[in-house]
């Protein structure tokens, strides 16, 4: 048995894209892996991959639909009771031109991109510290860029942009990601934050030119040339945040898609932005318990 067999990670998301190719990556260094996603046709085929990359069996299906709370902390109860958790992978998320909402009544970009991977996280605290030191990556992006920093309602003032709603959802987790570091640094669990840039995931196709505020409408085509590139590239920002042995003992940082440090995204984020988003979080999710 390698070092790294008993090891354990989850990887929301996990079925296809960024997700998948983190997971591949991951069992080619010897981990067990649970793949978390809605489809369990997606599931067994994602499971079937992980298991080749490995050489042996080592990848597992759990089915949850991560765009409701309630099943994500239904989820969530299901693997803290199995024990310690070395490695929780956030990589659900998504960006779309239309406004939607969940079945709990969230707008979808702040409930997948932010209030799920919230809830799960929270839920995994106590298996993830229990087999310290161990990490917690949480996939942003930079379209924090382009982020209402506003947080006195649930969605921003104005038109619906993907781009920008996302981004502020994304903006949120980053805010809760660094007090989450701080917080869980004496336990032993590392926080860390992934930007896998820009690729060409299922997600990237669905986009339209109607997806970005009208300022930045010219550089569309720029944009669309951006999310050309090959997924398994973008995995490399993922894959060094949970592994690269250089990260240990480090928290609350955010590596870029090259796989290194890089604290551009850091600057978004101030003392003052944090507080509101702590504060916001708690009213959505007290919201979404009484529409569920």
């Amino acid at each position: 048995m390698t070092e790294h067999a008993s090891k354990r990670a989850v990887v929301t998301a996990g079925t296809g894209g960024i997700g998948l190719e983190t997971a591949l990556g991951l069992a080619r260094q010897g981990w067990d892996i649970t793949l978390v996603a809605r489809d369990e046709g997606r599931g067994a085929a994602a499971v079937a991959r992980v298991d080749e990359a490995a050489g042996r069996p080592a990848g597992r299906f759990v089915p949850a639909d991560l765009s409701s709370l309630a099943a994500t902390r239904r989820l969530g109860e299901r693997l803290a009771g199995e024990g310690g958790l070395d490695l929780l992978v956030n990589n659900v998320g998504g960006m779309w031109t239309g406004r939607w909402e969940t079945a709990e009544g969230v707008e979808a970009s702040i409930a997948l991109n932010h209030l799920s991977p919230y809830v799960l996280t929270e839920a995994l605290v106590d298996a993830l510290a229990a087999a310290a030191p161990s990490r917690v990556v949480n996939v942003t992006s930079s379209a924090i860029a382009a982020a209402q920093t506003v947080f006195d309602e649930a969605e921003p003032p104005g038109p619906h942009y993907g781009l920008a709603v996302t981004g502020r959802a994304k903006l949120a987790h980053l805010a809760y990601s660094l007090e989450l570091a701080e917080r869980l640094e004496p336990r032993g669990v590392a926080v860390l934050a992934a930007d896998p840039g820009a690729a060409a995931t299922d997600n990237a196709a669905q986009m339209t030119v109607d997806i970005l505020p009208p300022a930045l409408r010219p550089h569309w085509e720029q944009i669309q040339q951006g999310v050309s590139a090959p997924v398994a590239d973008a995995a490399k920002g993922p894959l060094a945040a949970a592994t690269d042995p250089v990260l240990e003992g480090r928290t609350g940082l955010v590596v870029g898609p090259a796989g290194t440090v890089d604290d551009t995204l850091l600057a978004f984020v101030t003392p003052e932005l944090t507080e509101a988003v702590r504060l916001w979080t708690a009213k959505l999710l007290a919201a979404a318990g009484r529409a569920s």
